[in-house]
């Protein structure tokens, strides 16, 4: 059995969650900003399937990437020179989340963004917690990311791509961008082959929690979620 949250804003210690599901900690409780961000600020998020109650999870072991683990093949290298595209910040939060939930996932029917999921993380991104990474051609949307942010800790969430490669070319500037401006770690939540290509790495979770405890407390840059990236090909 997990815990069944109330209207207190609090959460079972993360050592209690469940190895079976890997990392099930406990369900109900809300979406609001307020408790999305004391789950994040102790390695807690959402994850649950539509019609389900919100469950919140924090497995062990994490996937995480730190800026100067990523990792770049040479022919993602010869697409980020050949390609003229344009990496924007925040200009379509709302859209790359709508983009993220209509993405087909392998093994996975329907999607957790659901339209409450959307309407909560659009009121984090109206707090400047959350933040989109978009990659745009020829005038269009064509893939991207979103995630949440805190102190010098960054989340990330969910990406997806209409052109190949289009969400990898949002993550390398992403990645490139971050390791400048002082952020500690990126949260992957979960192992799959295309983060682990990018540079993304298991660790015990009580290492993860190490990291999270010292970033989430520290003041980040002021322009953190600044970035606008273009380039021509030609």
């Amino acid at each position: 059995m997990i815990p069944w949250l109330g209207s207190e804003l609090a959460f079972p210690p993360v050592e209690t969650a469940l190895t079976e599901p890997d990392g099930l900690l406990a369900a109900g409780g809300d979406l609001s900003a307020r408790r999305l961000l004391l789950a994040y600020a102790h390695g807690i998020f959402p994850w649950f399937s539509p019609g389900d109650p919100i469950l919140w999870w924090s497995p062990s072991p994490r996937m995480v990437i730190e800026p100067g683990w990523l990792r770049v093949t040479r022919s993602l290298e010869k697409t980020l020179r050949n390609r003229d595209y344009e990496i924007r910040i925040d200009s379509a939060f709302r859209a790359v989340m709508n983009a993220c939930a209509q993405t087909p996932r392998p093994g996975q029917e329907g999607t957790w963004i659901v339209p409450e999921v959307i309407e909560a993380y659009c009121r984090l991104h109206a707090l400047g917690h959350a933040h989109s990474v978009e990659t745009w051609m020829d005038g269009q949307l064509v893939g991207g990311l979103y995630a949440v942010s805190l102190g010098t800790m960054v989340y990330g969430e969910s990406m997806f791509s209409r052109v190949s490669d289009a969400s990898k070319l949002a993550f390398v500037h992403l990645v490139r961008h971050l390791q400048t401006r002082g952020v500690r770690m990126i949260d992957c939540q979960m192992y799959t082959p295309h983060l682990a290509s990018l540079g993304a790495r298991l660790i015990p979770r009580a290492a993860f929690l190490d990291t999270v405890a010292v970033a989430t407390r520290e003041v980040p840059t002021p322009d953190l979620w600044t970035y606008q990236y273009s380039h021509d090909a030609s």
